[in-house]
């Protein structure tokens, strides 16, 4: 399958850089919005630990399963209209994600949430390729860039939201349905600003696009390949952690004595320093002969950084935040980058990016589902530190082959 469009126009410089970059930030605040404000809504809607897990895991899953519609769009519409679309249908489920439980019940909050997701995965899986394309030269730096946004985004969401909820104030109780309705609502609700004011800075780079017209089967091989799963695998088992930490840290934290907007803050602080090795590990990763040596190490301060946050005193919290952060921006923008260093051309990219975040992203919205089931079955936190330490070293195994030295098989060509 190809992602990418041919063009009546040369798509680089500064303004599609840009461009490129606001749209990177709209990615994560749909999913580090919520957590902040989980008790919140948990309170408000009487939701147990195992139906917050499902709240922190439907983004997530949504972001795997909308994968496929990706190359559909693009032979439809190509790549910067379908981004432009999924923009909007985003700015939309963000608005009315959080207020339709006062027509349709709690169902309506899944249900925009899955939306977010899905618009999300969408965007994903087309900007890698994008960047190929438009920007061969500077993978490496455009992916650290890119990243840089994506953390900006998700770090503002973390930090600002529930403070932003404690701002609004007030609150309403709808008898009739038993749901409390309160200001959580229009914190969550704000995030559908950067999603509008992106679309309308993407519009100029709907000039002169088009769809292509090309079979459908045209990325199949790489399912047969074992380092385009490896690839995929080490995508999944890292985001798994990651979205444990955007869906959980900040209930784990308030659960071990921080108050919520502190919990907030840890989680923004966290994935703020994600900026420092979004940038650093694939400038060094991309310089050393494969990267499997980058990849190890970011792992294993991921690792330790979760089981500070865990088990050690929460004194000394903000140590372990750091040590996480600096790891999970190694971990992502790493992921990001393997796309580009194991594809031979920019149409392989992006089937990889449909392959790797398809399957990665349903892999990992296993992880903070199977985190509200454990709370919910042992009352606690301590033997989430057993299903952390089991999904990092299954992303250590990948990495090892992940960061090799190799590439998948071209799919240019291949019908």
């Amino acid at each position: 399958m190809v992602l990418l469009s041919t063009s009546a126009m040369p798509r680089r410089g500064v303004l599609t850089l840009v461009a490129l970059l606001l749209v990177a930030l709209n990615l994560r605040p749909a999913l580090t919005s919520v957590s902040p404000v989980l008790g919140s809504i948990a309170e408000a809607l009487a939701l147990s630990p195992s139906w917050q897990g499902i709240l922190t895991t439907l983004p997530v899953l949504f972001l795997g399963l909308a994968a496929p519609l990706a190359p559909r769009l693009v032979r439809r519409i190509g790549p910067e209209r379908s981004v432009f679309a999924a923009l909007l249908v985003l700015a939309v489920a963000l608005l009315a994600r959080p207020y339709v439980v006062t027509t349709v019940g709690t169902a309506g909050l899944f249900l925009g949430t899955a939306v977010a997701g899905s618009c999300i995965g969408i965007i994903g899986v087309l900007l890698p390729g994008i960047v190929k394309r438009d920007f061969p030269r500077r993978v490496s730096i455009m992916t650290g860039l890119y990243t840089v946004a994506l953390n900006l985004g998700a770090s503002a969401a973390a930090g600002t939201t529930e403070p932003l909820r404690q701002l609004l104030g007030g609150g309403w109780q709808d008898a009739a349905q038993g749901i409390s309705h309160g200001a959580w609502q229009g914190a969550l609700a704000f995030w559908l600003l950067p999603a509008v004011i992106a679309a309308l800075l993407w519009l100029p780079q709907l000039k002169g696009t088009k769809p292509v017209r090309v079979p459908v089967r045209r990325g199949a091989r790489l399912r047969h390949d074992p380092l385009a799963w490896q690839v995929s695998l080490f995508m999944g088992l890292q985001s798994s952690l990651a979205y444990i930490v955007f869906g959980w840290l900040p209930t784990i934290l308030q659960d071990r004595g921080l108050a919520a907007v502190t919990a907030g803050l840890a989680l923004s602080v966290s994935i703020l320093l994600q900026v420092i090795t979004a940038i650093l590990a694939p400038w060094i990763g991309s310089r050393m002969r494969d990267q499997r040596a980058v990849l190890v190490g970011v792992m294993a301060l991921t690792l330790i950084g979760l089981l500070g946050c865990l088990y050690a005193p929460i004194g000394s919290i903000w140590v372990w935040i750091v040590i996480l952060g600096l790891g999970q921006g190694g971990t992502f923008s790493m992921a990001l980058t393997l796309l580009a260093l194991r594809a031979p051309d920019a149409i392989t990219a992006a089937s990889l990016s449909a392959m790797a975040q398809g399957i990665g992203y349903t892999l990992a919205a296993m992880g903070p589902l199977l985190v509200g089931v454990l709370h919910d079955w042992s009352g606690g936190w301590n033997v989430v530190g057993i299903l952390v330490s089991a999904i990092a070293l299954g992303a250590l195994v990948m990495a090892l082959g992940a960061g090799r030295d190799r590439q998948v098989a071209s799919t240019q060509g291949v019908d």
